[in-house]
């Protein structure tokens, strides 16, 4: 089965900029003695780190802590690091059997002998989600829900079940009442933020973009929003970013039932959900108390956040409190208390921890799902930034369907079975993404959607987005992405006059460069690649690039509706290209370290330095 094809109109290849000729006053992508591999080279200048000196002296300190410490105390580890009990004068001491299993050994905690007596345990956290069973009409109530404490149940009472009716813009509904599937699209509560709803985008089409045995694989996504309402006039931009309601694993969310002991046949039955404040279950909203019908597995599915976030002393205060093995609460207790605050600040930055992990490093512990719920993270949208021009792309149908196109990369960690662990946006990418390939491979049609919504229309890649003045495009892995959807923006409104050119940052082409051969003709004179790892050496960092570039450079930025665009990664990319970019102003400008620094941030006051890292 062929690919389907997305349809770029009005081309401009007539008007495709060429590079200068020696006479021009606009230089080029250049390739002298620092960036050809022809030459002999200078030592290449050591990566930036990606740490920052914050403080050297006790003022600098007492300036980032205020007067009484207390923002040091609430940010720092989890809640009261400073609080650690140093001293053992009159402490007694127990030798602790600690939990025989892998998923405790994964923690790395250094626990040695605990004190017989602790001090400055929290109590127990407030509860502020509360579940209760719906029977039709009427319902049976239990304070909590767990299968370890479900007990009797109270007097059949009536409760009126509130109406929970939203603007839902899915086409997957599975009755003639309109009821939405929770196995592939969030519950109609669940919103990002007003005016905003979440979409159902079919995806059109999904491929690969890096090779095998690249370091971090990269997929592409075609998503027809063809039937996307209007909302308060705000449309699709280039470089703009869609926010994807992205789903806790289903595999991940069994399991966690699983360790809970909540029983199969109660995981999808409805239940009332009753909240005493704030936000939760939706993300963004106002602060407020919530009765609404739902079921157990949508809330740990779309609502809240099982795995991106270290534990907190509240989190284990409640694993603690319903530990029924004896030296598994000693455990977690000691991890809570003042005496073992230096291990609990090892542990937030140790290994990554899942609940899952904990559930199974404390398996006596189980606690009512609505205590869980009460500690958990809200699970957020992930953003990602368009890769084309989306007032291009269509597809052969009746009015000519829109798409918009994203690239995502896999982000991974270690897991503690011993296997990588994926994102909860990356991997649900993957995952679709490997569905829609396998289902190509077969011939078959295969329907997979994506759960989003356009809410980020003015970050600044999309405001500073101009269509006259020469544009220097720098970006490192996916940070390309959004540069693509430039140069086919450019290419449309081909302005002869005016140039674009792009520096992107890979780690071996041969593997991880993304949309070779997709920024249109003459797609070398415009674009260079620098390669960090290449096999064959002469390995670069693009902001050696910018560096060896320091004429374009300081012609752009100089120019009438000049730009300089940045994007990726903060900690070493990031932070390197803005001190390349310091470099430059500091050699061609004939300015001091601080008179360069000035410049760039004028130039971002301006408009003209524009940097969307993370």
């Amino acid at each position: 089965m062929s690919r389907p094809v997305a349809i770029r109109t009005h081309t401009t290849s007539h008007c495709i900029p060429e590079e200068p000729s020696p006479r021009s006053s606009v230089p080029s992508l250049t390739y002298s003695s620092s960036s050809s591999a022809d030459e002999t080279e200078e030592p290449p200048r050591p990566r930036r780190a990606s740490t920052k000196l914050i403080s050297q002296n006790a003022a600098d300190v007492q300036r980032l802590i205020g007067e009484s410490g207390t923002k040091l105390i609430e940010k720092c580890c989890g809640g009261g690091c400073m609080m650690a009990i140093t001293k053992s004068d009159g402490l007694t001491f127990e030798r602790v059997p600690l939990p025989d299993n892998d998923a405790y050994r994964a923690l790395q905690l250094n626990i040695g002998p605990i004190p017989t007596t602790l001090s400055n345990i929290p109590g127990m956290p407030p509860k502020t989600v509360h579940l209760e069973q719906i029977k039709k009409g009427a319902t049976e109530t239990s304070s909590t829900d767990s299968a370890i404490s479900m007990g009797e149940t109270k007097e059949e009472s009536t409760i009126e079940v509130p109406n929970n009716d939203s603007i839902d813009f899915t086409p997957h509904l599975t009755s003639e009442h309109h009821e939405i599937d929770t196995k592939i699209h969030p519950p109609s509560f669940v919103q990002p933020h007003p005016p905003y709803h979440v979409y159902s985008a079919k995806i059109f089409s999904a491929r690969e973009l890096t090779r095998p045995g690249a370091e971090k694989r990269t997929f592409h996504f075609d998503l027809d929003v063809t039937d996307y309402p209007e909302e308060l006039g705000v449309d699709f931009k280039v470089g703009g970013a869609i926010g994807v309601s992205a789903p806790n694993e289903e595999s991940a969310v069994d399991e966690l039932m699983d360790l809970l002991s909540i029983p199969r046949f109660l995981r999808d039955r409805e239940i009332l959900l009753k909240t005493d404040g704030g936000r939760w279950p939706t993300v963004w909203g106002d602060e407020k108390a919530r009765e609404l019908v739902t079921t157990r597995r949508a809330l740990l599915t779309w609502c809240s956040d099982i795995q991106s976030y270290a534990p907190t002393k509240p989190l284990l205060r409640v694993l603690a409190e319903y530990a029924t093995d004896l030296n598994e609460k000693k455990v977690l207790l000691y991890l809570c208390s003042g005496e073992g605050q230096g291990v609990f600040c090892d542990f937030r930055t140790g290994p990554h921890v899942t609940v899952n992990q904990l559930l199974h490093a404390f398996p006596s512990s189980k606690p009512p799902l609505d205590d869980l719920l009460s500690n958990l993270q809200p699970l957020m949208p992930r953003f990602y930034s368009l890769s084309n021009d989306p007032h291009e792309s269509c597809v052969p149908a009746a009015g000519c369907s829109r798409l918009i196109e994203i690239a995502v990369t896999v982000h991974e960690t270690p897991n503690w079975r011993g296997g990588p662990r994926t994102g909860v946006g990356s991997g649900f990418f993957e995952r679709q993404a490997r569905k829609y390939i396998e289902a190509e491979a077969k011939g078959e049609k295969i329907d997979l959607r994506v759960p989003m919504f356009k809410g980020l229309m003015a970050n600044p890649l999309a405001r500073e987005h101009v269509a006259d003045g020469p544009m220097l495009l720098i970006g490192a892995g996916v940070g390309v992405a959004p540069f693509r959807g430039f140069m086919q923006r450019r290419l449309r409104n081909a302005n002869c006059a005016n140039k674009i050119w792009v520096l992107q940052g890979v780690r071996d082409s041969l593997y991880d460069e993304l949309y070779s051969g997709e920024w249109g003709v003459h797609e070398s004179e415009v674009k260079k690649v620098v390669q960090s790892r290449k096999s064959s050496g002469n390995n670069k960092y693009v902001q050696d690039e910018v560096i060896a570039q320091a004429d374009l450079v300081w012609f752009i930025i100089n120019s009438l509706d000049g730009r300089v665009f940045v994007c990726g990664s903060k900690q070493g990319m990031g932070e390197g290209v803005d001190g390349a970019l310091i470099d430059v102003a500091m050699k061609k400008g004939n300015l001091g370290r601080e008179e360069a620094k000035k410049f760039w941030d004028l130039k971002k006051e301006a408009g003209q330095y524009i940097a969307e890292t993370w």
